[in-house]
Parts: structure tokens; sequence; C-alpha cells
């Protein structure tokens, strides 16, 4: 016997390398050194900075993926992995430099897998950081043949001085928040069993959404914020906190880049919640409270800003293409949302 009869296939995963490679290679930034395939990716920290930090983050993409395996659609979910590290680094400031990624799965489909890939790349060229490697694992048994997994972090740097921490946040501070491009990459289990037991097809278009297949709704990926944020930074906008709407949605999040004895105070009818998040609601019989403890209702993103700040904020995000609106302010308190929830 060899390991080919074991169920690996080393040939096919030498192949898959070199297929990928250039995809890789077209994201790699100045700072690179080397190219892919050494027993490390060596990376270079840029010049200019007097006490440079290193902010790092992992994150995978969930169930996600049961959606792209049954619709074979798999463009999208690298996008969503990079979205994930990518984003909740950017809340301390700081810029993306690397990312490295990890595939596992049951049996190696080079075209199923370049396809996650190219997501992939696509994910690192809209945050501006270098797809510096990764690692292929294939497992027979540990998968079933047409299953992946997929996990990845990134790593990003930023001056000392510049660090966001929860420190500048001040009593009096708006939250504005950037919209999002959908349910991004939490809540899926949730939106699986709905489409399940309510006995959906993920080809069904509801008219909630607007003529899309529920599929393509759900696999629509995470939208990055980093350019956008990194743009206004560099502009001089006055931001003392951001936070990443993941899972646990606005209650678990909001608080995480507040100072000690701070609150927020939030009106849910400052935004439109989109009809996306309506439909789940009703087709799942879904209450107010486990929906905004599931889902971003909207909310992919949220600045702390002054308030003579809030009108430049604004502007500068809907010249992105990125709707933004003010939803509350911080106030004294304990970590709590108030107002939120009726």
């Amino acid at each position: 016997m060899d390991y080919r009869d074991a169920g690996v296939d080393v040939e096919a995963g030498r192949a898959f390398v070199d297929q990928i490679r250039n995809l890789v290679h077209s994201t790699f930034r100045p700072e690179v050194l080397g190219g892919l395939g050494g027993f490390g990716g060596c990376f270079q920290l840029p010049t200019g900075y007097q006490e440079p930090v290193l902010v790092s983050g992992t994150d995978g993409v969930g169930t996600k993926l049961k959606i792209a395996n049954i619709l074979n659609r798999h463009d999208t979910v690298g996008i969503d992995l990079v979205a994930m590290c990518v984003n909740d680094v950017l809340t301390s400031g700081a810029q993306p430099l690397f990312f490295l990624d990890y595939l596992a799965t049951g049996k190696l489909d080079k075209e199923q897998l370049t396809q996650v890939v190219a997501g992939i790349a696509s994910g690192c060229k809209q945050a501006g950081c270098a797809l510096l490697g990764g690692e292929t694992a294939e497992m027979p048994g540990f998968y079933q043949v047409g299953e992946y997994d997929l996990a990845g972090f990134c790593v990003a740097i930023v001056e000392k001085s510049q660090m966001l921490d929860g420190s500048q946040v001040q009593v009096g501070d708006v939250a504005v928040a950037l919209a999002s491009s959908g349910v991004h990459s939490n809540g899926l289990s949730l939106v699986r069993k709905i489409v399940s037991d309510r006995n959906f097809s993920w080809n069904d278009t509801p008219e909630l959404l607007g003529g899309a297949t529920i599929g393509e709704t759900f696999l629509q990926p995470t939208r990055i914020y980093v350019k956008s944020v990194l743009a206004a930074l560099q502009a001089g906008l006055e931001i003392h906190g951001m936070a990443h709407i993941t899972g646990g949605g606005l209650p678990e999040n909001l608080p995480r880049c507040l100072a000690q004895g701070q609150g927020l105070k939030i009106n849910p009818s400052r935004w439109t919640i989109p009809p996306v998040f309506q439909w789940l609601a009703e087709a799942g019989s879904v209450s107010p409270e486990a929906m905004y403890n599931t889902f971003n209702m909207g909310v992919g993103f949220v600045l702390l800003v002054p308030p003579q700040e809030v009108e430049q904020t604004i502007t500068h995000w809907q010249s992105q293409d990125i709707p933004a609106f003010a939803i509350g302010e911080v106030i004294t308190g304990a970590g709590e949302l108030v107002g939120l929830l009726p």
C-alpha cells in the first residue's frame, strides 16, 4: 500500500499549489520576502514606525460553508474568511500586513479549492494585505468527500501611540454605524435551521429578498472595511473607538470598544433594518431579542467619534459607497446597551 491507497494524493497536492501560485503572488506587498513553497512565510516590517505594535486575529467561516457546498459555489467564502480576521484587527486602528489560511478537506478537489483560494486572494486585495502562505490538509475519513473547512489568521501593525484600546472613548461620543452587506458570517446555523425546518429551498425567491434566491442572499460575502477606515484615519478623522459586529450582534460586540464605566444608548429607529433580517424573523418566528443577539441587523462596523466629527464621518463613508448613520451615544454605565430593545 501507499499514501494514495489511504486516500491522500500527494501529487494532486503539489499540482494544487502550482495552480494557486499566481493567485497568491497577486496579493504580495513589497515587504514579502521570497515566494510560495517555503517552510515559513517571511515578511519585513514596514519602515517609519517608532514603536510598532503587531496586532493579530484568527477566525473561520463557520457553517456558511455548508451553504457553499449545497450550492456548489465556493468563490465567496474565502472573502468571508479574510474579512472576519482583518475587520477584527482593524478595531485597534491597525493596518493588516499579511494573512495565512488553513484549508482542510476529505479529498482534494483542485477546481473547488482553487475557487476558495481565489476568494481568499480577493479578500486580501480588498484589505491590502499579502496572502503570505497557508496549509492544505487532505484528511480522508475526517471530512466527507466534497467537504472542507477553513480557518485563517492575520497580522497587522499600528503605532503604539495611535492604537485604539478604549481609553480614548469619552462620554458623549457618537456611535456611527457602517452598513453590513447582509448577515456576513454569523448566525448561519440558525439560518440553516429556518430553511430546513420551514421546508424552504435554497433556490426559493421570497418577495422580501428582492428577487434573489435564499442561497444567493446568504452567500453574500462579508464587507471588508479596512481601506475606508484607514483612509479616514490617515485623513485625520478623529476616531476614538471601533467595533466589528460579529457573533453576538450589537449587544456583545459594541461594549468591547468602551472604557470602564461607560455604556451606550442606542436608538434603533436611526437605521432601516435590511429586509433579509425581517424575512428571517418572520420565517423562523425569531424574537427581536434573539435576532439582535444573533445577527448584525444591518450594522457591520461601528465607529465612536466626537459629536463634531459625525457629519464628516458620515460624508466620508457615503463617498466610499458605504451607508453610514449615527445610532447612539456613549453614556456613563457598566458596559450595557440602553434602548436597543423595548
